[in-house]
């Protein structure tokens, strides 16, 4: 079979085109042919037996989407002319699960669509968008979801439960591991108990949560006595950054760093005694199944498909926007750590989720 794959793709960072890359090293494996149309990007190449190319689009901040959803459009149809595609699977409903859906419509061609989480939990909520994005997931062939949460939004939109699949985000093993070293510009400290959160700096990721819960430990430990040693790692990018170190400043909290956009995030990630996610929404997040499978264990927030990975012992879950209950799970989790069974609990969880769900 002849497949393009519409979305986020390497080197763009972030969950999605994480699963999109291990997607098409999963159909390559089963002997499909694959392009991949991206965003643009001026790293973007061929990589690992995949055509990439992308769409025109302006770096003008409110343009750039607009005239890419335009672009690619044309694109698409070009693309499925001279390769005889037989199918567009688009990640993210819209731009681009719209846009496969008219692209597939007019040449007769089958598409997919994968919802990855904010594009249902948040873009739904608001009405026009929501018709918008019944009519994407009515029309597609084929609806994968990445948690199960995410199943039961589909299906109180009136989708027909018989085309929507669950297939769970995957985690690349070989990439992933205990045993990666960490670059020398990492500011570790071997005396601090690391932090470590991955994503994009967006309200809902929650990162402000994280700093109150990084600041309520802080005044715990020079209560007792013992200082700072908990150092947190900030890695990555995006609108909230300026205002995040505002708060770090203002509030004087200690022993923060941001990383910015990382590309090495498998190198850093084993440094780290715990990893926090303090999202107020998500689909299915893969940096957990990362974090897992470096053999780090999670404190997390009990929203979407997180509560489908909890584990009691390296998966840990509070409620949403709680700081309190953040610094307490972080602190039991710290206290309570065992290097080799972690290590060997959070690689059995991982490994359920070595491989993505295909079902077409």
């Amino acid at each position: 079979m002849k497949i393009c794959l519409f979305g986020q793709f390497p080197p763009h960072v972030g969950g999605v085109s994480s699963h999109v890359y291990l997607l098409s090293q999963e159909l390559l494996d089963r002997g499909d042919e694959v392009w991949v149309l991206t965003y643009p990007h001026p790293l973007m190449k061929d990589t690992d037996g995949i055509m990439v190319q992308s769409a025109w689009a302006p770096s003008i901040k409110g343009l750039r989407g607009l005239f890419f959803s335009i672009s690619s459009f044309f694109k698409l149809i070009q693309m499925v002319r001279s390769h005889k595609l037989d199918m567009i699977h688009a990640h993210y409903i819209l731009p681009p699960g719209l846009i496969a859906v008219l692209a597939g419509k007019i040449m007769g061609i089958r598409t997919a669509v994968t919802v990855h989480g904010s594009d249902l939990f948040i873009l739904a909520h608001k009405p026009i968008l929501r018709q918008i994005i019944r009519w994407v997931l009515d029309k597609a062939d084929y609806i994968m979801v990445v948690s199960a949460a995410l199943e039961r939004k589909v299906k109180q939109l009136g989708i027909s439960p018989h085309k929507i699949y669950l297939t769970p985000n995957a985690v690349d093993m070989q990439r992933f591991s205990p045993h990666n070293q960490a670059p020398d510009d990492v500011p570790l400290d071997p005396q601090k108990t690391t932090l470590l959160f991955v994503g994009n700096l967006v309200p809902q990721k929650g990162v402000k949560y994280l700093l109150e819960a990084k600041k309520i430990l802080d005044n715990d430990l020079e209560t007792e006595g013992a200082g700072s040693d908990l150092e947190l790692l900030i890695v990555g990018d995006g609108p909230l950054k300026k205002e995040l170190k505002r708060q770090v400043q203002e509030y004087d909290i200690e022993n923060v760093a941001f990383l910015g956009e990382r590309r090495d995030v498998e190198l850093i990630m084993p440094s780290a005694d715990l990893f926090i996610l303090p999202s107020i929404s998500e689909g299915f997040p893969i940096t957990i199944l990362e974090s897992l499978a470096s053999g780090v264990p999670v404190v997390a927030t009990r929203v979407g498909g997180v509560v489908e990975i909890e584990s009691e012992s390296v998966v840990r879950l509070v409620e949403p926007g709680q700081p309190e209950a953040l610094a307490r799970a972080i602190k039991e989790m710290v206290q309570s750590k065992s290097s080799k069974e972690v290590v060997r609990k959070t690689g059995k969880i991982a490994s359920k989720y070595a491989h993505i769900k295909i079902p077409y």
